[in-house]
């Protein structure tokens, strides 16, 4: 979304909530509740469901909450799983832009072995800078207890969520599987840090073959309250640079990626579609209340975004794209797959992604003293070929899972990456793991930190 539509929308936004420019004292429960009822009997996709009857007397998030048409896989297979409140406006927007309180660390937990209640986190990656990476920790460690206690599937969300310093211990895996923790602790103090979401990039060649690997955490145009666009351009360098160099095939590492910001969606597309800039990469659905206003005020134009020109737009000469997914893998993630299959075939080698084919925006209201910040779903997605049919998420051509044997960035021996190659090689470069030894290293994943990030936002509505 460029300057000009957001600058419009602002002003929209000002004329709705009649905002004052003036400084005003925090706003009371009743008068949060007000506007929070106000902004989703407008904005949330599913506004036909409020009820016109709302208990005002609840706690804003309880509020909120009674306001969702929550998903059941057998009432409400339609319904909301992805809206959210938070008691800080200012700390969501920072989140959705990569920044926040933490140790610089995300990991995995699993109950390990599978069919036990044995809880063990896995370190997916480490921030570059952060208190973890100085540290010590890196991408496979393990470890079983924090603070000094072993995580349970009781306790593990108070331990990983506890405020302060933490100490971990770090534990070994052998060769036959099993679990050891050891003595080794590490301290880590969590601190506000910048994520960069474009981690890191590589050029493989095999027989004259120029294979280029792109990891992305999140999509994010630039650092928090930047204007900058320095992640997107950092993705337009690594791209323009895999076309000076003849690549013809790339794979998109997208497994941690929880989404983002569509306009950096918008932007990666661009540089990867064999399209015109004339094409459609999505179309936006809101509700009747919405599109009623939005259409008067700007047209049917609004409700699409076209692929942008870019001089490092790859797409011409690219004969292979493959996405690596996993169960993490989502919101802005799928979007950008489901926008580029109507102009080139995108192979997906992983796991089911989550299937968010909708959208949300941030909204917040500072200047009426309200501190809170709503996360709702407003919109819904589909491609240029008007399909959206990815709501319990894409499945992959190529089934591949990490496990607990995690391998750094662009080692050959990374199951997802191996077979990501063997695609578009039609041969191994390494040995591929048999299956009793894929089980044997296998648990079943409860959660994973990456979970926290905010994904699916692509513009925030404050004043």
């Amino acid at each position: 979304m460029n300057f000009k539509t957001l600058l419009k929308i602002s002003v929209l936004v000002l004329v709705i909530w009649g905002c004052k420019d003036k400084t005003v004292d925090p706003a009371t429960d009743a008068e949060t509740n007000q506007w929070i009822y106000s902004q989703m009997k407008y904005w949330y996709y599913w506004n036909d469901k409020i009820t016109a009857t709302p208990d005002l007397t609840k706690a804003p998030a309880d509020l909120f909450n009674s306001l969702l048409y929550k998903y059941d896989a057998n009432l409400r297979p339609d319904g909301d799983r992805f809206s959210w409140i938070q008691k800080s406006a200012d700390e969501l927007q920072a989140s959705l832009s990569g920044s926040g309180k933490t140790p610089g660390m995300e990991y995995k937990l699993l109950y390990y072995p599978s069919g036990t209640s044995n809880v063990i986190a896995v370190v997916t990656y480490t921030l570059p800078g952060s208190p973890a990476e100085k540290a010590g920790f890196k991408r496979g460690d393990i470890f079983t207890s924090v603070n000094n206690q072993q995580l349970t599937g009781a306790n593990y969300s108070q331990l990983l969520n506890a405020e302060g310093t933490k100490t971990y211990t770090l534990a070994k895996v052998d060769s036959g599987g099993k679990v050891t923790e050891g003595t080794v602790k590490r301290e880590v103090v969590p601190v506000v840090l910048q994520e960069n979401p474009v981690y890191f990039d590589t050029l493989f060649q095999f027989n004259g073959t120029q294979i280029g690997y792109i990891v992305y955490h999140q999509f994010i145009p630039e650092p928090y309250q930047s204007k900058t666009l320095q992640y997107d351009k950092e993705l337009d360098q690594i791209v323009g640079s895999f076309k000076e160099k003849n690549v013809s095939s790339i794979i998109l590492d997208l497994r941690y990626n929880p989404g983002g910001y569509v306009s950096s969606a918008t932007s990666l597309a661009s540089l990867l579609v064999k399209a015109t800039t004339n094409d459609i990469f999505f179309y936006k659905e809101y509700n009747p209340t919405a599109t009623t206003a939005l259409k008067k005020q700007y047209g049917e134009g609004y409700f699409y975004d076209k692929f942008t020109a870019k001089t490092q737009n790859i797409g011409s000469t690219l004969n292979n794209l493959v996405i690596l997914t996993s169960s993490r893998t989502a919101s802005a993630s799928e979007l950008l797959i489901n926008g580029l299959k109507p102009f080139m075939n995108v192979i997906l080698v992983g796991d089911n992604t989550v299937g968010k084919n909708v959208g949300s925006i941030t909204l917040s209201n500072k200047k009426d003293g309200i501190t809170w910040g709503l996360q709702p779903i407003v919109s819904k997605s589909f491609n240029g070929l008007h399909k959206s049919d990815y709501s319990v998420g894409f499945t992959p051509d190529v089934r591949a899972t990490e496990g607990i044997l995690l391998y750094p960035y662009g080692d050959l021996r990374d199951p997802l990456l191996s077979e990501a190659l063997f695609k578009i090689l039609g041969s191994r470069v390494v040995r591929r793991i048999p299956l009793a030894e894929t089980k044997l290293f296998s648990g079943v994943e409860i959660m994973s930190s990456v979970s926290r990030k905010a994904g699916g936002s692509n513009m925030f509505f404050s004043h």
